[in-house]
């Protein structure tokens, strides 16, 4: 019997949709609340790492996110210079297992898609429109309060609403994501045919200029540089002058970034709440309670895995007490702790300098052997 009969779920993206369906699966009535009055068709492209693929082999949507996405293996490494030599290529981290790829690539919106019909055929309710404005909890049960004054009680909340979480402060955490000192160009655009994996060029007129397969005929590139205020609608332009720079895929890459291009600009932040991400009956996970550079691309298997953990735990035990956040903390904290601090280690070798000279292998291997085995 699970510890509690009803959950609400702050936030739609893939930890709350995960911890959703796991709940749903065990019989516990789920709802999701979500700001947004519709599905999001937006967004460019996401890494997926073996360990967010083992969580949704898990779920039973492996097959059909393999069909939807572009796995591979292996990540390259090519030379900021006109040729865009490549450097080398070697095996890729099998964090999820021999059995699976190191890593998938793929379109946001199909990922979302997939998810939602995942949960939606657990039984979850998804309630849009819910702008949560406040939380209150007593012994027994927590009160979502809306903006427009409705009061939602459940046996547990869920904090699943991101990095500029409204839940996380609403149960006292004060906790904000800090600015990193970077800022990251992702175009959504048509993959060359030599792009059949993550190749990462380090140095040139920006810190990191990669890019990631997501499908058959698609793929997003991504450009680092110093943060700076930028206008997105001169994204494409930027963009291109950037990647001038970077040869191989680049040059049909750069030919792709015309005004139709979908870029989008984003600020590296990071933060972690140092400690129990619940306050009684409320709990925040995935990006509310963590966040780091993608540096490692390990910001989506770690909200999932949260997901996972939590859901885990609440259908296995007969009450939510402290022995199961206890429990929570100790699986979730210390991981997460490796991933933000070495995704933040990694960014700022690169603003220092220290690049040239820092053991990025070394922590990239530490990083993989935490996350290779199971949450």
């Amino acid at each position: 019997m699970a510890a509690v009969k009803t959950v609400g779920i702050v936030g739609s993206g893939a930890a709350g949709l995960t911890a959703a369906s796991l709940l749903a699966d065990a019989g516990v009535d789920v709802e999701i609340l979500e700001k947004a009055d519709a599905p999001s068709r937006h967004g460019s492209g996401i890494t997926l790492q073996g360990n967010a693929l083992r969580i949704f082999r898990q779920l039973g949507i492996w097959d059909e996110i393999a069909a939807k996405g572009f796995a591979f293996s292996e990540l390259g490494f090519r030379a900021p210079d006109p040729a865009g030599t490549l450097l080398s290529v070697t095996d890729d981290a099998r964090t999820g297992g021999s059995d699976l790829p190191a890593t998938l690539g793929m379109y946001r919106p199909d990922l979302a898609d997939t998810l939602r019909r995942r949960a939606d055929e657990a039984g979850v309710r998804i309630s849009y429109g819910k702008m949560i404005k406040g939380v209150e909890q007593d012994a027994g049960s927590v009160t979502a309060i809306t903006d427009d004054g409705e009061r939602l009680a459940y046996d547990l909340l869920i904090g699943a609403d991101g990095l500029h979480s409204v839940v996380r402060p609403a149960i006292g955490i004060d906790v904000v994501p800090e600015p990193t000192g970077m800022g990251i160009w992702r175009a959504f655009v048509e993959r060359p045919a030599e792009v059949v994996r993550t190749d990462l060029t380090y140095g040139g007129p920006c810190y990191i200029a990669g890019y990631c397969p997501t499908g058959r005929d698609s793929m997003y590139a991504y450009l680092v540089e110093d943060a700076q205020e930028r206008s997105v609608e001169e994204g494409p332009k930027i963009m291109a002058e950037l990647a001038a720079a970077y040869g191989g895929p680049w040059k049909e890459i750069r030919a792709s970034l015309d005004h139709s291009a979908r870029v989008n600009y984003t600020r590296f932040t990071s933060h972690l709440v140092d400690g129990p991400w619940n306050r009684g009956r409320a709990v925040i996970i995935g990006d509310a309670a963590h966040s780091c550079p993608p540096t490692i691309a390990q910001g989506a298997a770690m909200a999932v895995e949260d997901a996972a953990v939590l859901a885990e735990l609440v259908v296995s035990r007969d009450e939510l007490d402290d022995s199961l956040w206890a429990e929570f903390t100790e699986r979730r904290l210390e991981r997460a702790r490796t991933v933000v601090q070495g995704s933040v280690q990694l960014g700022a070798w690169m603003l220092t300098g220290e690049i040239r000279n820092a053991d990025v292998p070394g922590l990239i291997a530490s990083v993989a052997t935490t996350v290779s085995s199971p949450a």
